[in-house]
C-alpha cells in the first residue's frame, strides 16, 4: 500500500487530496498544526493523523519520529501547508518581518519538512514528492500585464512561491530516482484566499493527485495544473 503524508491537510485542497488519495487506496497521513482540528478531519477521512508546524524544526522532527515508528517509511510527500501573509498596496509598507513569516511556512516549511522524511522516502522503491506551489510563482505570469499573478501584487507570497519552485528544481536534480514535482492548484477558492477562486476544491487537488500518482518512471522536475505545464 502507498503511503502518503500531506501537510496543512485539515482544510481545503490539502483536506481535498487525503479524501481523494484515502479513495485512491493509499493509506494517508495527515498533517495539521492544530491538534483538535487535524485529529477531526482525520477521523472523518479514515487517515491517521500526525500533529506537524511546518514553520517549527522541533515539530517536523517530531513527526517525523512518529511516522518512522508507526509506519517506517513513507512514498509520498505532499508538502502542501503554507500561508499568504499580509496584503500590501503600499511598496513603503513591506518590512522583513513579514517576509520573514511568510518564508518561513512556504518555503523553509517545505525544506525543514523534506529534509526531516528524506530517509523514510528513501525506503520506498518509488519515493516522490508534490511540492504546493502557485502560478503566482510563475515570473513568465508575473511580468506579464494580461495576467491575474500581474494584477494582483503579493510581495511576500509570491517570491516565497518562487523559491519554492527553484529549491524543488534541486530536489529534482540530486534525487533522480525521485519524482520531484510543483503542483498548482489554480484559482482554488479556499480560506487562504477568501474564498475568491473560481475553483473547487476538487479541481484545485487535480494537479495534486496526478503527480502524487505519477509512475516511478514519470515526470519529474516540472510545474503543473490541472491543464497542464505552467511557465516558468
Amino acid at each position: 500500500m502507498t503511503i502518503t503524508f500531506i501537510t496543512g491537510a485539515n482544510r481545503g485542497i490539502g483536506y481535498e487530496a487525503v479524501r481523494r488519495l484515502v479513495g485512491l487506496g493509499h493509506q494517508v497521513l495527515l498533517g495539521a498544526r492544530d491538534p483538535e482540528r487535524g485529529a477531526k478531519a482525520a477521523a472523518e477521512l479514515g487517515a491517521r493523523f500526525v500533529a506537524i508546524d511546518v514553520s517549527d524544526q522541533n515539530s517536523v522532527e517530531a513527526a517525523a519520529a512518529d511516522v518512522l515508528a508507526h509506519e517506517g517509511r513513507i512514498d509520498v510527500l505532499v508538502n502542501n501547508a503554507g500561508i499568504a501573509g499580509p496584503v500590501i498596496t503600499d511598496i513603503h509598507d513591506l518590512t522583513a518581518e513579514d517576509a520573514e513569516r511568510v518564508i518561513r511556512t512556504n518555503y523553509l516549511g517545505t525544506l525543514r519538512t523534506t529534509r526531516a522524511f528524506l530517509s523514510l522516502l528513501e525506503k520506498s522503491d518509488a519515493p516522490r514528492i508534490v511540492n504546493v506551489s502557485s502560478s503566482m510563482g510563475s515570473f513568465t505570469r508575473s511580468v506579464d500585464p494580461s495576467t491575474l499573478e500581474h494584477a494582483n501584487p503579493l510581495p511576500f507570497y509570491q517570491p516565497s512561491k518562487a523559491a519554492l519552485n527553484m529549491l524543488t528544481l534541486k530536489y529534482a536534480e540530486a534525487l533522480p530516482r525521485f519524482r520531484v514535482n510543483i503542483a498548482d492548484p489554480g484559482p482554488t477558492a479556499t480560506e487562504i484566499n477568501g474564498y475568491l477562486g473560481t475553483q473547487t476544491v476538487t479541481e484545485g487537488s487535480d494537479a495534486i493527485i496526478e503527480l502524487a500518482t505519477v509512475a516511478p518512471d514519470g515526470p519529474t522536475g516540472t510545474y503543473r495544473d490541472r491543464d497542464g505545464v505552467v511557465p516558468w
